[in-house]
């Protein structure tokens, strides 16, 4: 059967067709003010003082370590459940990846690991919210190296009573077609150092500079940034819409053998992971079968793919876990059908 139930789907309204639109109409498409104001809407909401629009979320990391100084010599702790942009940033910049460990019941870096594998050459930690749930900041900052929060998958999550992105040294968003809410292709770089925003600016465009160094085509469009603004004035709304999606498929689940997401108040719930109790892949091509799109949520594992194999909990991840559609304009009949396909499955 064709699939007609993606994994993932953006949410786009009229609105945002008009904004888009507006901007056309103006004549000015690259970027500019409305950028401006999509960098200072996001700031806000995240609670930074500096904020830089990127031409995606891969190319904010790249940047944040660049102006960081970090390159040969320097290791960069990320976690091995993770996809490969933060392994090429890392890359780009000439440093070490150096991979840790997931704590099993909530998918992000467990601390623990993530301390043992510190040595005297590592510099920062990348700290990736997974699938929506904020990371254990407060164990991650107390092991006194500097944290960049990767948001790609978590802007409007919170941490205690504050947003993730607001507490380590800068953060980094995704605003990939499919992320929590979109500009097409775009990121940014977010912190309260006016001097590392200034080095990202400078690190971010070529044009109309007077020294010979190198520097990138990462910027951000005004037709991006309108889109993004429009998202951002709904997001609250997509958040409660995931989660009272979350909530239904928590109920759906109860008390079968399946493993359901780490219950947490500042979770928004970007993906709704399940534990099956064998290989994934026969579930996958089950659902698939109806026409319903699921998916590994990490494919490959970092530690797998670097040939290290010492991450086991990331590889147990991998070999059991089932990623299920999750985004606001999933309907209550696709939602409907996705339960009854893993209830029959499952022999619920």
């Amino acid at each position: 059967m064709d699939v007609n139930i993606p994994h993932s789907r953006p949410t786009l309204t009229d609105q945002d067709a008009e904004a888009v639109a507006g901007v056309i109409s103006s004549g000015h498409i690259a970027q500019g003010p409305v950028t401006e104001q999509f960098e200072r809407a996001v700031a806000s909401r995240m609670v930074r003082s500096e904020d830089i629009g990127t031409a995606s979320g891969t190319a904010a990391l790249h940047l944040v370590l660049m102006a960081m100084g970090i390159g040969s010599g320097d290791e960069v702790l990320i976690p091995s459940y993770v996809c490969t942009a933060l392994l090429n940033a890392v890359r780009y910049v000439g440093a070490t990846p150096v991979i840790a460990d997931i704590d099993p019941a909530t998918g992000n870096l467990d601390p623990g690991d993530a301390r043992r594998r510190l040595t005297q050459h590592t510099r920062v930690i990348l700290v990736p919210h997974m699938f929506g749930g904020p990371a254990a900041l407060d164990d991650l900052l107390a092991l006194d190296v500097p944290v960049i929060e990767d948001c790609a998958q978590a802007i409007g999550a919170t941490y205690g009573d504050r947003p993730v992105g607001s507490f380590g040294h800068s953060a980094v968003c995704s605003f990939y077609a499919t992320k929590v809410m979109t500009t097409g292709e775009g990121g940014m770089v977010l912190t309260d150092s006016a001097g590392l925003a200034d080095r990202i600016r400078d690190l971010r465009e070529y044009d109309k500079h007077v020294d010979d160094r190198l520097r990138y085509n990462y910027k951000m469009t005004d037709i991006q940034a309108a889109l993004g603004l429009a998202q951002l004035s709904r997001l609250d709304g997509f958040i409660r819409q995931r989660r009272d999606l979350a909530g239904d498929y928590r109920a759906a689940f109860a008390g079968s053998k399946l493993r359901l997401p780490t219950a947490d108040d500042g979770h928004i719930y970007y993906r709704f992971i399940l534990g099956v109790p064998d290989d994934p892949m026969g579930w996958i091509r089950h659902m698939a079968g109806l026409g319903i799109a699921c998916a590994r949520p990490v494919d490959p594992v970092l530690d797998v793919l670097a040939g290290r194999h010492d991450c086991p909990n990331a590889r147990a991840a991998w070999q059991h876990h089932m990623s299920i559609p999750m985004y606001p304009s999933l309907t209550m009949i696709e939602r409907d059908r996705v339960i009854e396909a893993i209830r029959t499955h499952h022999g619920l």
